[in-house]
């Protein structure tokens, strides 16, 4: 689908929905009147496939106790085949409300108070969170940043993991919010350094499906042909993909049966939600009918962040725009122009804009912000264009 075509069909106003990202600024930023460029949902319908589903099953008009098809497994499957060449089964899926809840469910189920946790910063504040909130240690690995494109710095992650005594490493693939795909050598070299030191790797891949240009999106299920799966759990979800959050279902993938076998024990504890039955229809429907509509989604992203990057590099060129290679959130280094105690009042009161800021990702990253571009090109437009008025006002 062309990305005109797309944005005439699927663009939808979110206002007065209940919507977090934009009936909630008031709440979030003290400002209702802000443009929305901030938590990683879209202004756009879901696929009519999926919406049609979703009105089948509502006329129907029962929402009782339900169990997953064995058509949903074969979607799951199919997809992660078709889309990433990476191989499941059945036995190894589970499910959750979501990919935080998962992770906070892996910090509480595979290591103990005190114990280590790593991770690699600048990332998704959520993984710092599920690490403090249970009393674990966070341990930090800061990606390597050179002139805005980003690096694992894999010496630094295999010392802290031997001084710290690591248990469990979180990875984010793509990664959040720098926008990197990691290459299979990149992920290849971290794997194989988890093993080594007999640390649990959790790979949240749930940007899995958005990635632009030409480096494809690899999951580390596939990594050395599936030699690290012992040693691996992945969580994936249709939720950015196909704007389904709300609808509270992700997958858990674990290929080792004595992990799954301990997660399978210690959930029981803490864990008797019944999966979501209006969650699973819509994601075997967008699995089965939506990669026309994700090609659309593609394309509207491709654009606004080339848009973006234009202008910022015409018009604001020591502004520092990290390459998107995956996800839909543009990453910039604003330094150059703004004082980092400024950053806030330059972007919220001055360009009128509702953005997730650098320090929500690490103490490192001050001065930088993170902008949604799954969104109407009229929002990055007019993002854009008053980011750039008000540094020339300086």
């Amino acid at each position: 689908m062309k990305m005109t075509d797309f944005v005439n069909e699927y663009a939808v106003d979110r206002l007065k929905t209940n919507s977090l990202k934009w009936d909630a600024l008031d709440v979030r930023y003290g400002d209702p009147d802000l443009i929305a460029m901030w938590v990683a949902d879209m202004e756009f319908k879901v696929p009519k496939e999926v919406q049609a589903a979703l009105n089948d099953r509502v006329n129907h008009g029962v929402f009782g106790y339900s169990y997953t098809p064995d058509s949903y497994y074969q979607a799951l499957i199919n997809w992660q085949q078709k889309r990433h060449h990476a191989t499941i089964q059945k036995d190894w899926v589970r499910f959750s409300t979501g990919i935080v809840t998962a992770l906070y469910w892996f910090v509480n189920i595979f290591t103990k108070e005190n114990d280590a946790v790593m991770i690699q910063t600048p990332v998704y504040y959520p993984f710092h969170n599920a690490v403090k909130d249970n009393n674990r240690q966070l341990v930090t690995s800061e990606l390597i940043n050179t002139d805005g494109s980003y690096t694992m710095d894999l010496a630094d992650v295999e010392a802290k993991i031997i001084s710290e005594k690591v248990k469990l490493f979180i990875l984010c693939s793509p990664h959040n919010p720098v926008g990197r795909v990691w290459t299979a050598t990149e992920l290849e070299a971290l794997l194989a350094i988890c093993h080594k030191h007999q640390v649990l790797v959790i790979s949240d891949e749930i940007h899995q499906d958005i990635v632009l240009g030409n480096r494809q999106f690899i999951s580390s299920l596939s990594i050395a042909n599936g030699k690290y799966q012992d040693n691996l759990i992945v969580c994936s979800a249709p939720s950015k993909t196909f704007n389904l959050a709300c609808l509270l279902n992700s997958h858990i993938i674990i290929p080792n049966e004595s992990i799954r076998a301990h997660y399978d024990v210690e959930t029981n504890k803490i864990n008797q939600t019944e999966t979501s039955i209006m969650g699973q229809i819509a994601c075997e429907a967008a699995y089965t009918h939506g990669e026309d509509w994700l090609e659309g989604l593609l394309s509207v992203i491709e654009f606004n962040f080339n848009y973006l990057k234009t202008e910022l590099n015409q018009h604001a060129p020591k502004a520092i725009v990290t390459e998107l290679e995956g996800t839909y959130l543009a990453w910039i280094d604003l330094r150059a122009y703004v004082p980092v105690e400024e950053t806030k009042h330059f972007i919220q009161d001055k360009c009128r804009l509702a953005i997730d800021f650098g320090e929500w990702f690490s103490d490192e990253c001050q001065g930088f912000v993170r902008l949604n571009m799954g969104t109407d090109p009229k929002y990055v437009k007019a993002g854009i264009a008053n980011i750039i008025t008000e540094i020339h006002q300086l």
